[in-house]
Parts: structure tokens; sequence; C-alpha cells
């Protein structure tokens, strides 16, 4: 696994549910070549599990600043995490849970 290869953990907060955040996220995900999921949380938030080219998550990370037109983004915390805590990934994949 080459350096630029990371594992990341985003919690997103605001109005982020129902209003295709998920789906949106999974897209620009698959466009950038990542692999990883998003779901909702039972307290509001969107968590998003990404692996991939770190600059390429970078990419990810600024869109989730302010993601679909009908989204309203509050906050963006992001963690580097282990490939264990990732979780099961589907390789060359984004999926919506």
């Amino acid at each position: 696994m080459s350096q630029d290869f990371e594992f990341r953990r985003f919690l997103v907060s605001g109005r982020v549910q129902g209003v295709f955040f998920r789906v949106s996220t999974a897209e620009r995900a698959n466009s950038l070549g990542l692999s990883g999921r998003a779901r909702n949380l039972a307290n509001g938030q969107v968590e998003v599990v990404a692996c991939g080219n770190q600059d390429k998550l970078g990419l990810l990370a600024n869109w989730l600043q302010q993601g679909p037109p009908s989204a309203r983004v509050d906050a963006v915390i992001s963690e580097t995490i282990s490939e264990e805590l990732a979780g099961e990934l589907v390789p060359g994949r984004f999926l919506t849970a």
C-alpha cells in the first residue's frame, strides 16, 4: 500500500438527512475512485467512511463542506482511522447504507 493511501471518517452535521446527501456523496466519491460508504446516524448526522489517495480524499472533504444543493452543512469532523476501524469496504466502490 502506498504512503498516500489512507482511511478517513467524516461526521457531517446540519440538514444532511432526507436531502440526497448520501447518494450525492457516493456519486462524488465514485467519480474520484474512492472506496467507502455513507450512512445516516440516529443523531441526524451522516457518517462517511472513505479510503483512497490522500489528494482525492481532500477533494471529497472539500465537497462535504457544502454537499448537494438541498443540504445545509454546519460542520464536518474528519479523522484518519485504521483499516480495521473502516470495516468491510468494497474495493473501488462507494456505497450508501
